[in-house]
Protein backbone atom coordinates (compact mmCIF):
# COMPACT_ATOMS: atom_id res chain seq x y z
CA UNK A 1 0.00 0.00 0.00
CA UNK A 2 1.35 3.70 -1.25
CA UNK A 3 1.47 5.86 1.62
CA UNK A 4 0.67 9.79 0.89
CA UNK A 5 1.75 12.75 3.66
CA UNK A 6 1.59 16.64 3.12
CA UNK A 7 4.26 18.59 3.82
CA UNK A 8 4.38 21.39 6.31
CA UNK A 9 5.07 23.83 3.22
CA UNK A 10 1.55 22.89 1.21
CA UNK A 11 -0.50 23.14 4.49
CA UNK A 12 0.82 26.41 5.12
CA UNK A 13 -0.29 27.67 1.69
CA UNK A 14 -3.66 25.45 1.10
CA UNK A 15 -4.40 24.83 4.88
CA UNK A 16 -7.96 23.06 4.17
CA UNK A 17 -5.88 20.59 1.46
CA UNK A 18 -6.94 17.57 1.25
CA UNK A 19 -6.61 14.36 -1.03
CA UNK A 20 -7.43 11.21 -2.27
CA UNK A 21 -5.09 7.90 -3.19
CA UNK A 22 -6.68 5.74 -5.14
CA UNK A 23 -4.50 2.24 -5.53
CA UNK A 24 -6.12 -0.94 -7.81
CA UNK A 25 -5.13 -3.81 -10.09
CA UNK A 26 -6.51 -3.82 -13.56
CA UNK A 27 -5.52 -4.31 -16.90
CA UNK A 28 -5.10 -1.38 -19.49
CA UNK A 29 -5.58 -1.70 -23.23
CA UNK A 30 -5.12 0.44 -26.29
CA UNK A 31 -8.43 2.16 -26.59
CA UNK A 32 -11.91 1.51 -25.51
CA UNK A 33 -14.68 3.39 -27.47
CA UNK A 34 -17.16 3.30 -24.79
CA UNK A 35 -15.11 5.41 -22.85
CA UNK A 36 -14.75 7.73 -25.52
CA UNK A 37 -18.38 8.01 -26.46
CA UNK A 38 -18.50 8.75 -22.17
CA UNK A 39 -15.56 11.80 -23.08
CA UNK A 40 -17.39 12.95 -25.85
CA UNK A 41 -21.01 13.57 -24.40
CA UNK A 42 -19.58 15.28 -21.26
CA UNK A 43 -17.49 17.45 -23.94
CA UNK A 44 -20.93 18.60 -25.66
CA UNK A 45 -22.06 19.13 -21.90
CA UNK A 46 -19.15 21.18 -20.99
CA UNK A 47 -19.71 23.09 -24.52
CA UNK A 48 -23.07 23.94 -23.52
CA UNK A 49 -22.19 24.83 -19.77
CA UNK A 50 -18.95 26.59 -19.82
CA UNK A 51 -16.58 28.99 -21.57
CA UNK A 52 -12.61 29.44 -21.72
CA UNK A 53 -13.41 32.10 -19.23
CA UNK A 54 -15.98 30.90 -16.89
CA UNK A 55 -14.15 27.24 -16.36
CA UNK A 56 -11.54 29.04 -14.17
CA UNK A 57 -14.42 29.46 -11.59
CA UNK A 58 -14.75 25.49 -10.81
CA UNK A 59 -13.84 24.96 -7.38
CA UNK A 60 -11.64 22.42 -8.04
CA UNK A 61 -9.97 24.23 -10.95
CA UNK A 62 -9.83 28.02 -8.73
CA UNK A 63 -8.57 26.69 -6.33
CA UNK A 64 -5.56 25.14 -7.76
CA UNK A 65 -5.08 28.41 -9.46
CA UNK A 66 -5.01 29.87 -6.19
CA UNK A 67 -2.35 28.03 -4.95
CA UNK A 68 -0.17 28.19 -8.14
CA UNK A 69 -0.13 31.81 -7.26
CA UNK A 70 0.42 31.80 -3.60
CA UNK A 71 3.51 29.06 -4.73
CA UNK A 72 4.67 31.82 -7.42
CA UNK A 73 3.50 30.29 -10.01
CA UNK A 74 1.59 31.48 -13.11
CA UNK A 75 -1.51 29.83 -13.45
CA UNK A 76 -1.87 30.71 -17.04
CA UNK A 77 1.06 29.83 -18.25
CA UNK A 78 1.63 26.51 -16.19
CA UNK A 79 -2.26 25.44 -16.47
CA UNK A 80 -3.47 22.87 -13.59
CA UNK A 81 -4.56 19.80 -16.38
CA UNK A 82 -7.75 20.13 -15.47
CA UNK A 83 -8.26 23.23 -16.96
CA UNK A 84 -6.24 21.96 -19.91
CA UNK A 85 -8.21 19.32 -20.50
CA UNK A 86 -11.39 21.47 -20.21
CA UNK A 87 -10.02 24.46 -22.18
CA UNK A 88 -9.47 22.22 -25.26
CA UNK A 89 -12.76 20.74 -25.01
CA UNK A 90 -14.09 23.93 -24.86
CA UNK A 91 -11.99 25.19 -27.94
CA UNK A 92 -13.52 22.38 -30.38
CA UNK A 93 -10.22 20.33 -30.29
CA UNK A 94 -9.93 16.24 -29.87
CA UNK A 95 -8.55 14.87 -26.21
CA UNK A 96 -5.11 13.52 -27.14
CA UNK A 97 -5.64 9.31 -27.18
CA UNK A 98 -3.12 7.77 -25.03
CA UNK A 99 -4.53 4.26 -23.88
CA UNK A 100 -7.76 3.76 -21.53
CA UNK A 101 -6.47 3.80 -18.05
CA UNK A 102 -5.04 7.77 -19.28
CA UNK A 103 -8.22 8.26 -20.76
CA UNK A 104 -9.84 6.85 -17.75
CA UNK A 105 -8.24 9.29 -15.76
CA UNK A 106 -8.73 12.36 -17.47
CA UNK A 107 -12.04 11.49 -17.79
CA UNK A 108 -12.55 11.52 -13.99
CA UNK A 109 -10.56 15.14 -14.03
CA UNK A 110 -12.43 16.50 -16.56
CA UNK A 111 -15.72 15.23 -14.71
CA UNK A 112 -14.30 16.74 -11.32
CA UNK A 113 -12.21 19.99 -12.11
CA UNK A 114 -9.67 18.10 -10.61
CA UNK A 115 -6.05 18.11 -11.72
CA UNK A 116 -5.41 14.18 -11.02
CA UNK A 117 -2.29 12.36 -11.15
CA UNK A 118 -2.14 8.82 -12.66
CA UNK A 119 1.08 6.67 -11.95
CA UNK A 120 2.44 3.29 -12.40
CA UNK A 121 2.48 2.14 -8.96
CA UNK A 122 5.76 -0.21 -9.55
CA UNK A 123 7.68 2.19 -10.22
CA UNK A 124 7.81 4.40 -7.43
CA UNK A 125 10.91 4.26 -5.19
CA UNK A 126 10.19 3.02 -1.76
CA UNK A 127 6.39 2.76 -0.78
CA UNK A 128 5.50 6.64 0.68
CA UNK A 129 5.17 9.42 -1.44
CA UNK A 130 5.19 13.35 0.07
CA UNK A 131 3.68 16.18 -1.60
CA UNK A 132 5.68 19.43 -1.31
CA UNK A 133 6.54 22.19 -3.60
CA UNK A 134 9.03 22.38 -6.37
CA UNK A 135 12.29 23.91 -5.84
CA UNK A 136 14.69 25.92 -8.62
CA UNK A 137 16.82 23.76 -10.68
CA UNK A 138 15.11 20.91 -9.23
CA UNK A 139 15.05 18.17 -12.33
CA UNK A 140 11.92 17.04 -13.50
CA UNK A 141 10.81 15.28 -17.24
CA UNK A 142 7.28 15.73 -17.48
CA UNK A 143 5.41 13.30 -20.12
CA UNK A 144 5.67 14.50 -23.35
CA UNK A 145 7.01 17.63 -22.40
CA UNK A 146 10.50 17.08 -22.04
CA UNK A 147 12.70 19.02 -18.78
CA UNK A 148 10.09 21.08 -17.00
CA UNK A 149 10.93 24.30 -14.13
CA UNK A 150 8.71 22.90 -11.60
CA UNK A 151 9.56 25.46 -8.79
CA UNK A 152 6.96 26.84 -7.10
CA UNK A 153 4.63 24.11 -8.45
CA UNK A 154 2.69 21.45 -5.87
CA UNK A 155 4.86 18.30 -6.88
CA UNK A 156 4.73 14.61 -5.26
CA UNK A 157 7.83 13.00 -4.53
CA UNK A 158 8.93 9.43 -4.10
CA UNK A 159 12.77 8.34 -2.86
CA UNK A 160 14.20 9.43 -5.94
CA UNK A 161 12.76 13.03 -6.93
CA UNK A 162 9.42 14.63 -8.33
CA UNK A 163 7.10 12.27 -10.20
CA UNK A 164 3.85 14.54 -10.48
CA UNK A 165 2.26 17.81 -10.51
CA UNK A 166 -1.15 19.38 -11.31
CA UNK A 167 0.44 20.31 -14.63
CA UNK A 168 2.31 17.05 -15.57
CA UNK A 169 3.30 14.01 -14.21
CA UNK A 170 6.88 12.36 -14.77
CA UNK A 171 8.55 10.20 -17.52
CA UNK A 172 9.79 8.21 -14.70
CA UNK A 173 6.55 6.82 -14.00
CA UNK A 174 3.94 6.90 -16.16
CA UNK A 175 1.39 4.66 -16.94
CA UNK A 176 2.08 2.37 -19.89
CA UNK A 177 0.45 -0.70 -21.63
CA UNK A 178 1.90 -2.78 -19.44
CA UNK A 179 1.29 -0.90 -16.13
CA UNK A 180 -1.29 -3.69 -13.61
CA UNK A 181 -0.57 -1.54 -10.55
CA UNK A 182 -2.45 1.71 -10.59
CA UNK A 183 -2.45 4.84 -8.29
CA UNK A 184 -4.23 7.91 -8.83
CA UNK A 185 -4.33 10.73 -6.73
CA UNK A 186 -7.17 13.29 -6.36
CA UNK A 187 -6.02 17.20 -5.29
CA UNK A 188 -8.75 18.61 -3.43
CA UNK A 189 -7.29 22.58 -3.13
CA UNK A 190 -10.64 23.32 -2.79
CA UNK A 191 -11.14 21.52 0.64
CA UNK A 192 -14.37 19.81 -0.30
CA UNK A 193 -13.84 16.80 0.99
CA UNK A 194 -17.16 15.13 -0.21
CA UNK A 195 -16.36 16.18 -3.67
CA UNK A 196 -13.13 14.31 -3.37
CA UNK A 197 -14.59 11.25 -2.26
CA UNK A 198 -16.99 11.07 -4.97
CA UNK A 199 -13.81 11.70 -7.54
CA UNK A 200 -12.39 8.52 -6.04
CA UNK A 201 -15.26 6.14 -6.17
CA UNK A 202 -15.99 7.78 -9.74
CA UNK A 203 -12.48 6.38 -10.36
CA UNK A 204 -13.08 2.83 -9.18
CA UNK A 205 -16.68 2.71 -11.20
CA UNK A 206 -14.54 3.45 -14.32
CA UNK A 207 -11.79 0.73 -13.17
CA UNK A 208 -14.53 -1.58 -13.22
CA UNK A 209 -16.34 -0.81 -16.24
CA UNK A 210 -13.01 -0.33 -18.36
CA UNK A 211 -10.37 -2.17 -17.29
CA UNK A 212 -11.23 -5.37 -15.98
CA UNK A 213 -10.73 -4.58 -12.07
CA UNK A 214 -12.22 -4.85 -8.91
CA UNK A 215 -12.11 -0.73 -8.30
CA UNK A 216 -9.18 -1.12 -5.33
CA UNK A 217 -9.83 1.00 -2.60
CA UNK A 218 -8.68 4.76 -1.71
CA UNK A 219 -7.74 6.12 1.49
CA UNK A 220 -8.54 10.19 2.21
CA UNK A 221 -5.05 12.44 3.52
CA UNK A 222 -4.43 15.76 4.12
Amino acid sequence: MIQVQVSQEIERVCPGFVGAAVEAYCENSPYCATLWEDIHALGDQYRQQLSTETLKLLPGIAATRRVYKACGKDPSRYRPASEALIRRMLQGKELYQIDTLVDLINLASIASGYSLGGFDADKFQGTTLTLGIGRQGEPYEGIGRGIINIEGLPVYRDEAGGVGTPTSDNERTKIELSTTHLLVLVNGYDGDELHVMETAKNLQKLLRKYCASDGGSYTIYR
